[in-house]
C-alpha cells in the first residue's frame, strides 16, 4: 500500500473513523481519583511498544484514513522520548498526510515542553483542571502541584498553543465552581468542556453515582449568569459547544452518559502496548502487536485493524439508572488511555 494512499475507514455500522487516541503510557504524576487507583500498579517498561513502533503503528492508521491524531495517557509528557514522536508527526501534519496532532495533558510537565511542542508542529492542547481550589485540587488528584499546572498553561500560550480546559463534573466535589472555572478560563483566552463521569476503574459504584452530574443540569447553573447560544463548532471530537453571547466564549458539553454520541463515533483508541479500543465503554480489545512485530511491512496490520473496526460496537453500555451504576468497567482510564 502506497504511503500517500488515504481510503475512508469505516467501521461496521457504516461510520467513518478519521480519529485517533494513542496513549503513549499508562503513568502519570498525578493520581486522579476518577482516572486511576491510589496505588496504581504500572505496566512494565518492557510491555509498552517503542517510540518507533508507536510511530510505524500511527503511520498505518494515516495511510488508511486517520486525519487526526491525539497524543494521550497517564500523562503523555513523561514518556520518555515523547517529543520524537510528536515531530514525527508534526512532519505527517507538514507533508499534508494528517490534518492535525494534539495533546491532552494533566499541565504539569506543560512549561518545559510547550515550546518544543509548538515548535513540532502542535497548535493545540487539552488541559485537565478540576478545580482551582488547591486544597481541593489535592485531594482529586491526590498531589496537588496546581501551581505548576497553572504555570504550564501560560507557558502554553506564551508557545503560541491554543489551550482548551477540560473539567470532569463532579457533583458535591466541584460543582460550586463551575461559574469560576469558565470566569477564570475567559480570563487566560482558554476555552473550557466540561465532561460528564463514567463508571470506569475501583471506585466504588455508590461513589461514582453520587458524583455524577448530568451537564443539562451543570448547563443550567451556567445560564444562571451566561446568555449561551449554541453553535455548530466543532474540534473533530464529540464536544458540543456553546457560545458566550457577547464574549465568544466557548464552553463545551461532553455528555457519554446523559446523551451519548455513539451514533457519531469516528474515533478509536489504541493503549501503550497496542491494545485497540474501539469502544471505551464496553469490555475488550484487539491486541495489534503481533501484527505490528509479525512483519516487515503493514499489511497483517491493515487486516487487524479493518477486522477490529468491523466489530465496532454501535454504543456503551454503560449508565446511571435511578441513581445506580449500570455496565460499569473495572478497567481504569489511564490503562485505555484518556
Amino acid at each position: 500500500m502506497p504511503r500517500d494512499f488515504h481510503p475512508t475507514l469505516c467501521d461496521g455500522h457504516g461510520r467513518t473513523v478519521s480519529y485517533l487516541r494513542l496513549s503513549v503510557t499508562d503513568r502519570c504524576d498525578l493520581r486522579c481519583t476518577y482516572c486511576m487507583d491510589e496505588r496504581m500498579t504500572f505496566l512494565p517498561k518492557r510491555d509498552l511498544l517503542s517510540i518507533e513502533e508507536l510511530e510505524r503503528l500511527v503511520g498505518a492508521f494515516i495511510d488508511m484514513g486517520v486525519r487526526k491524531v491525539r497524543l494521550t495517557g497517564g500523562e503523555p509528557l513523561v514518556r520518555h522520548g515523547i517529543m520524537t514522536l510528536v515531530a514525527a508527526l508534526g512532519n505527517a501534519v507538514a507533508a499534508g498526510r494528517l490534518d492535525e496532532v494534539t495533546l491532552t495533558t494533566n499541565g504539569t510537565q506543560l512549561a518545559r515542553h510547550a515550546t518544543g511542542l509548538a515548535a513540532s508542529g502542535v497548535r493545540r492542547v487539552n488541559v485537565s483542571l478540576d478545580t482551582l481550589d488547591p486544597a481541593k485540587y489535592a485531594a482529586i488528584t491526590r498531589r496537588g502541584r496546581l501551581g505548576q499546572v497553572l504555570d504550564g498553561i501560560e507557558a502554553a500560550r506564551d508557545a503560541g498553543l491554543k489551550v482548551k480546559i477540560n473539567t470532569m463534573a463532579l457533583r458535591g466535589v466541584n460543582d460550586d465552581e463551575v461559574l469560576d472555572i469558565v470566569d477564570w478560563a475567559a480570563g487566560h483566552g482558554c476555552d473550557v468542556a466540561f465532561i460528564e463521569v463514567m463508571p470506569m476503574g475501583q471506585v466504588g459504584a455508590d461513589e461514582r453515582a453520587g458524583q455524577y452530574w448530568p451537564l443539562d443540569d451543570l448547563r443550567k447553573v451556567l445560564e444562571q449568569r451566561f446568555d449561551l447560544r449554541d453553535t455548530g463548532f466543532t474540534t473533530g471530537g464529540p464536544a458540543r459547544y456553546a457560545e458566550v453571547v457577547g464574549t465568544g466564549q466557548r464552553i463545551g458539553f461532553i455528555t457519554p452518559m446523559s446523551h451519548n454520541f455513539c451514533s457519531t463515533c469516528n474515533r478509536v483508541r489504541v493503549n501503550c502496548r497496542g491494545e485497540l479500543f474501539s469502544c471505551l465503554g464496553r469490555e475488550g480489545s484487539v491486541d495489534l502487536r503481533p501484527a505490528l512485530r509479525g512483519a516487515a511491512d503493514n499489511a497483517p496490520l491493515f487486516a487487524a485493524i479493518e477486522d477490529a473496526l468491523a466489530r465496532k460496537p454501535r454504543g456503551h453500555d454503560f449508565g446511571y439508572g435511578a441513581g445506580a451504576v449500570e455496565g460499569a468497567l473495572s478497567r481504569s482510564m489511564n490503562h485505555t488511555g484518556g
